[in-house]
């Protein structure tokens, strides 16, 4: 039971009480899909059957910018369903990744072959296809060109593994740093943000970066039992002869290293995210953009210096992650929980981590620019007596029970 994870932490036990009984319409109110056409509604079904995290934010965004950003979200994960298919030889993979772009306006195109679990989205390409060619002219013009980009750089990443740093933040450019990049552009051709946020591709970039790092190294196990390799060689090579040896419980220490390196890589590009998210001004596309970074950095934490992470997959609390989307909604709000996170890393940090250097450095810096006044922000800390703690806790997870048990789920 999620709450029972939480139980060391009452603040995340109120807050999924709290989302339960309606605080998730704050961040994720709920769509009029009697006024959408047959094939919008279908794209929206899609979009909650492919992404969780991402449907919730994306729905949430305001006016004619929600279907814009369901619609370059589709496309994007039609392309990476190709990417990610074994099955489809590389004569036949290469065309299809450098030409997708064009298939936005080819009516009737399909891929039925597909053999990965979001094959739908390629299948019914054409219901996808026909609510982008709805879309207003510089809606499409930034999903058809990032679509080619990505495309193309994909396609260059097929027959070569991710070999140095440089490489590495090069092959995250190509299936992150660009939708970073791609979003901006349509917050700013939507008018809901200033022209700046489209313009100023470096932070945009870093805003991917910082979230396919973290997800590349917090997939380390599954990604390798599966023949996937995207830890950058240049990093893994000086701990392991393979990549896949880092999981070896005798090797624990080098992998720890290895692991701890490529966090306070992932953690340089958090003085942009501050930066970024500083700029923008609408608040919906403020949540949309500030939750799933605070989630990562919360997420880098659990894994740094983490042993369970060659075992398993590192996950965030679902109490975790509720508090942290009900709470990232300022940008003082979110310079705190950068804050606390970083802090949170520091006390792991080792006397005997080769990175260790690097890694008070990249620390001291988004402590830094994530510095605000904190008397002005609520805690998050209560304060709380054991007895009405525990009162608390047995009256939460008791309501939590019968709602569980009465309502309908909804998922984060």
């Amino acid at each position: 039971m999620d709450i029972l994870k939480s139980l060391g932490h009452p603040e995340e036990i109120f807050n999924l009480f709290k989302f339960k009984m309606g605080g998730c319409r704050t961040v994720m109110p709920k769509l009029d899909y009697e006024s959408m056409s047959e094939s919008l509604r279908t794209c929206y079904l899609y979009l909650n059957q492919t992404s969780r995290s991402f449907a919730a934010v994306i729905q949430a965004l305001d006016g004619e910018l929600r279907h814009a950003v369901c619609i370059f979200y589709l496309v994007l994960r039609a392309l990476d369903t190709v990417e990610d298919d074994m099955t489809i030889p590389l004569d036949k993979k290469v065309p299809m990744l450098n030409d997708f772009h064009t298939f936005l306006y080819q009516k009737e195109w399909c891929f039925t072959e597909s053999q990965e679990k979001d094959r739908q989205v390629l299948a019914d390409f054409p219901t996808i296809s026909v609510e982008f060619r709805n879309l207003a002219q510089e809606y499409r013009d930034v999903i058809s060109d990032i679509c080619h980009r990505m495309g193309v750089g994909m396609a260059e990443f097929l027959e070569k593994k991710v070999g140095s740093m440089k490489e590495w933040d090069l092959y995250c450019h190509f299936v992150a740093g660009l939708v970073g990049v791609g979003l901006s552009q349509l917050f700013s051709a939507s008018q809901l943000e200033d022209p700046e946020v489209g313009r100023d591709t470096e932070l945009a970039n870093s805003m991917g970066l910082f979230l396919q790092k973290t997800n590349i190294i917090r997939d380390y196990l599954e990604d390798t039992q599966v023949g996937r390799a995207f830890w950058p060689e240049e990093a893994w090579s000086q701990f392991a002869g393979r990549l896949e040896d880092l999981a070896e419980p005798e090797k624990l220490d080098l992998a720890l290293s290895c692991l701890n390196l490529l966090v306070t890589d992932a953690l340089r590009h958090v003085p942009d995210v501050i930066a970024y998210l500083s700029r923008l001004r609408n608040q919906s596309v403020f949540n949309f953009c500030a939750i799933p970074q605070v989630m990562a950095i919360a997420t880098l934490s659990s894994c740094y210096n983490n042993p369970m992470l060659f075992q398993g997959v590192v996950k965030i609390r679902k109490g975790q992650a509720v508090t942290l989307m009900m709470e990232a909604t300022s940008m003082s709000a979110v310079q705190t929980i950068i804050s606390q996170y970083s802090q949170e890393i520091l006390q792991k940090v080792s006397q005997t981590d080769p990175s260790r250097d690097k890694t008070l450095h990249i620390l001291a810096l988004i402590e830094e620019k994530s510095a605000v006044s904190q008397s002005s922000l609520p805690s998050r800390t209560h304060h709380l007596s054991p007895m009405y703690l525990s009162a608390a806790m047995l009256l939460a997870a008791l309501s939590w029970q019968y709602l569980s048990t009465t309502a309908e789920h909804g998922h984060i």
